[in-house]
């Protein structure tokens, strides 16, 4: 198949994207999250299609301060590699970018790209390790708790990506000593519509690490999100062995390698 039978074009229809991305649930799941309501506004949808078949898919997510870029393929990678290079004068002069290996390369002839490492896509796919987990000392955060919430992520996790807004899904969860928040396990992604969840900024405090906190928050918090979601999945950098067990030990697996970086328009 060939550039000359391909099309490029915006997408509008959550129906025609969901088809597409159902694909491989696990391997684009903030992207079906995405589809909610909830997040919806805040997106922008690119294809490339094969008489009239989407063969490709591209997210921009505009909410955070910086845009988020999502491109993931299967294979092949040297069509994704040409929808890419298609699209970039569509995108803005500087974005955070998700994207398969081997297509940063194409951002690096035009672009200045600043890698933040190999990342593992991890699907949690043996609910029944969860129960092995003490939980009793986890409760539910709302949007009341954002000051211990933000205070905590300033001293463990300086700038994570939280968007404050998550607290309002209820999927929060979070342990504390002495009256002190010191472990906290949340989503970047969560719909009930389309029973998806992506865990997101889990953090312990530096003083009680390796004792287990965050691992009892994220067993709590996929207890709960399991009664409205079919599929629970996350992010984590290939490197933090500490955080890749915690999960393992959840039931979590790597689906998928990919890349994070910060994307720049060369002078």
């Amino acid at each position: 198949m060939t550039a000359n039978f391909m099309k490029v074009s915006s997408l509008h229809d959550k129906e025609e994207i969901e088809r597409f991305l159902r694909h491989n649930t696990f391997l684009h799941i903030y992207s079906i999250g995405d589809l909610d309501d909830f997040f919806w506004e805040n997106t922008v949808w690119y294809a490339l299609k094969h008489e009239g078949e989407i063969k490709q898919i591209i997210l921009m997510y505009t909410a955070l301060e910086m845009p988020t870029v999502l491109a993931f393929t299967e294979q092949p990678e040297d069509e994704m590699r040409g929808f890419l290079g298609s699209i970039l004068p569509l995108l803005p002069s500087r974005f955070y970018t998700h994207l398969t290996q081997g297509l940063r390369s194409l951002l690096e002839e035009d672009y200045e790209v600043q890698c933040h490492g190999t990342f593992y896509k991890m699907a949690l796919t043996d609910m029944s390790r969860l129960d092995m987990v003490d939980t009793s000392s986890v409760t539910g955060l709302t949007s009341s708790d954002l000051g211990e919430v933000a205070e905590l992520y300033k001293v463990s996790y300086p700038g994570n990506w939280f968007d404050p807004r998550m607290l309002e899904t209820g999927h929060y969860y979070g342990l504390r000593r002495d009256n002190a928040l010191i472990g906290v396990a949340g989503v970047h992604v969560y719909s009930d519509k389309y029973k998806v969840a992506a865990l997101g900024n889990v953090t312990t405090h530096p003083q009680y690490r390796g004792q287990g906190i965050a691992t009892a928050c994220c067993a709590s918090l996929c207890h709960e999100l399991s009664r409205t979601v079919e599929h629970i999945g996350l992010n984590v950098k290939a490197d933090n062995k500490g955080a890749i067990a915690s999960y393992r030990k959840l039931g979590f697996e790597a689906i998928a390698t990919y890349e994070e970086c910060t994307v720049s328009r060369a002078e």
